[in-house]
Order: structure tokens, then sequence, then C-alpha cells
């Protein structure tokens, strides 16, 4: 009885895991007078993962983005994304997601649903993610891969800016792509 309560409580432990951020990124694309996209990234982040499941089939995500941190490769257009016409970062710093659940689909596919914060608005949203694996790395450290990627509607959160062009398209798309690779690292 006593070795079936160790097992028991070895495989509900949980483990902790955090972002290895060298090897990590916060992508997202949006169109740009229908014709391109315009890419950018947030550099600076933080989050953890819980998981008592090896395979995440029952990961606790949390994530916070520090939104001041965007960068587009413009310092003009990063200054006006940061003001009020857009994220307003002086009155909503973080953009926040908190899962609540991760769900395996396949093999290595998960959706992870959770609640996103935007510009002081939560909506429940669904990313996609594809698990890379989990190694040991030369240095003795436990990794794991994910790509997440997913869609929002911007305007969903409040971010309405836009003008309309004379073809009658929207210069700046209203849809949101977002492509993120995660490597994480087992704390210790």
């Amino acid at each position: 009885m006593v070795a079936i309560l160790m097992v028991a409580f070895a495989y509900a432990q949980t483990t902790d895991w955090g972002f290895d951020q060298s090897h990590s990124n916060v992508r997202f694309a949006v169109s740009h007078m229908v014709i391109s996209e315009v890419e950018g990234n947030f550099g600076s982040y933080e989050g953890s993962v819980s998981t008592t499941k090896s395979d995440f089939s029952d990961a606790s995500v949390k994530f916070t983005i520090d939104v001041s941190s965007i960068d587009t490769d413009d310092e003009k257009r990063d200054d006006h994304l940061r003001g009020a016409d857009f994220f307003d970062v002086k009155k909503n710093a973080n953009i926040t997601f908190q899962s609540t659940s991760m769900k395996k689909v396949s093999e290595n596919k998960y959706e992870i649903t959770g609640d996103f914060t935007m510009l002081g608005i939560t909506k429940e949203i669904t990313l996609d993610a594809k698990y890379g694996g989990t190694i040991n790395d030369p240095w003795g450290n436990t990794k794991a891969g994910f790509k997440v990627t997913g869609t929002i509607n911007r305007t969903d959160w409040g971010l309405k800016y836009n003008s309309k062009m004379d073809t009658g398209g929207l210069m700046i798309g209203e849809d949101v792509d977002i492509v993120c690779n995660f490597e994480l690292i087992k704390l210790k």
C-alpha cells in the first residue's frame, strides 16, 4: 500500500518550467495597406509553466509581456504603438495570458485555452502549440520546446486606431498573427 501511495505521489508532483529567453521569442504580424505585413516582437516578457505530466497535457501557463518592449524596427512607429492611439503603456503596461486548459490533440500538437488580457480587457482565446520535444542539454539542463501560434482580432481588445484607404481597405489589418517560439528550462 505504501509503495502504491509513493508511486501515486511521484506522478502527482508538479514540475515547474521557466522561459529560456535567449532561445525564445514573442512575435506578431499585421497587414499594412492590404498589400504587405508589418512584423514585430516584444523583447521583455516572463512566465512560468507547471505540469504534473511529462507530455505537458495538463500544463498551466502564466505569461506576462512588457508592452513597452515592442519593437517593429521603426522607432517612430514603436513610439506611436506605445501611445494612446494603441497600447497606452502608461495606463496598460502589460499583456497577460493565464491558461485554463492545455489539451493534446495529436502526438505533438496541443490547444492552449486561457484568459488573454490587453488594455484591461480580458477575453478567452485558444492558441495552437506544436511540441518539439524534451531533451537534456550539454550543461545538464532539461529543456522543452514549443511553437505557439494563433490569430486575434485587435479590435476585440479596443485597439481600433485605423484609417480607410482610397481603395476601401484598411490601412492596418484587424487580425494579428501571433508566433512564439519557446524553449522552456526545467527549474531545479
